[in-house]
């Protein structure tokens, strides 16, 4: 049961037992989404190649007898061009306020790139006396032994060299985050890992599932709002509107005699259904709202909640 009064999750553990916020930061696409679904054992965020997938952070709850870790997936820190990418980069640089541990992500299939020293900069400024974890990843595309360019970006408490998509050495490094975690009690039940509702999940699976079958400027035009979820005793009932920013990318949305939006609507429901273990009837929408990356009530309407002005 929970404690009201506290909102700590009251249940046996032991005396020694960890607990804290691990903020999982880099640049877009470089593997923080991946890296979490790797350490949970299951998919909770989405995973593309294409750039700025995750928009708000997701917080993925990691629970074994001795400690638990809530691990927040960050929107890649970037600079921002709109009121979409003022909100990704606020709900980073909370993240990075909360945190217990930082995990910053580098992308070693590549050199490091100005967002990355613009990233190190960052965490100077905001977060000098937080610990701080460099986890080297994609090192099966790395070339060479030489991983200096990556390390001497920032001082550091350690370096892990990663394969998140493979799952190596990720065991390694969840047990050293949960080392660097303080002593505290479990905020979650120990079979919850996320802190977001299903409905959310069906909307980000949608999302993904337009950025993976769409090219160009469509997955950065895209938001998918659900207005309506519900379980039936047979089956979930879904219905979602994706929202483009002009009528030439509904067009490409749809698809030629609605190919496209079939094939989504295919490969969103065969996941949602693998995710909740029932069937699932989803009906998808196309609509045009343009410039809705600038419009923040209707960001507000579909989740993505701006901080006071007196919070920031």
């Amino acid at each position: 049961m929970s404690d009201e009064n506290t909102g700590i999750f009251q249940e046996d553990w032991p005396e020694d037992h960890r607990s804290g916020v691990v903020a999982v930061i880099g640049r877009p696409n470089v593997g923080k989404s991946t890296l979490i679904n790797a350490i949970l054992g299951q998919k909770i965020a989405i995973a593309t190649p294409k750039p700025q997938t995750t928009r708000r952070t997701q917080v993925g709850i990691y629970t074994v007898p001795q400690a638990q870790m809530m691990l927040f997936d960050t929107p890649g820190l970037h600079k921002a061009r709109n009121r979409m990418g003022e909100f990704m980069m606020n709900e980073a640089q909370f993240a990075l306020k909360d945190a217990d541990v930082n995990l910053w992500i580098l992308d070693t299939s590549e050199p490091p790139t100005t967002a990355d020293t613009y990233i190190a900069q960052t965490l100077k400024d905001m977060a000098p006396g937080t610990p701080l974890v460099l986890a080297l990843n994609k090192i099966d595309q790395h070339k060479g032994e030489d991983y200096s360019a990556y390390t001497d970006l920032i001082e550091h408490e350690s370096v892990y060299r990663v394969s998140a998509l493979k799952n190596d050495g990720v065991e390694a490094l969840v047990n050293h985050l949960i080392e660097l975690l303080p002593e505290g009690p479990r905020y979650y039940p120990v079979d919850q890992v996320s802190d977001v509702t299903m409905r959310f999940v069906a909307a980000e699976v949608i999302r993904e599932k337009v950025m993976m079958n769409t090219e160009q400027e469509i997955p950065h035009a895209v938001a998918v709002e659900i207005f309506d979820y519900k379980d039936n005793e047979d089956r979930t009932n879904i219905h979602a509107i994706i929202y483009v920013e002009r009528d030439s990318q509904k067009g490409i949305v749809i698809g030629k005699g609605g190919a496209m939006i079939k094939q989504i609507g295919t490969q969103a429901r065969h996941e949602i259904m693998e995710m909740i273990e029932r069937p699932v009837h989803l009906d998808l929408r196309v609509k045009v709202l343009k410039n809705w990356r600038s419009n923040e009530s209707f960001m507000r309407r579909v989740g993505y909640r701006f901080p006071k002005k007196e919070d920031n």
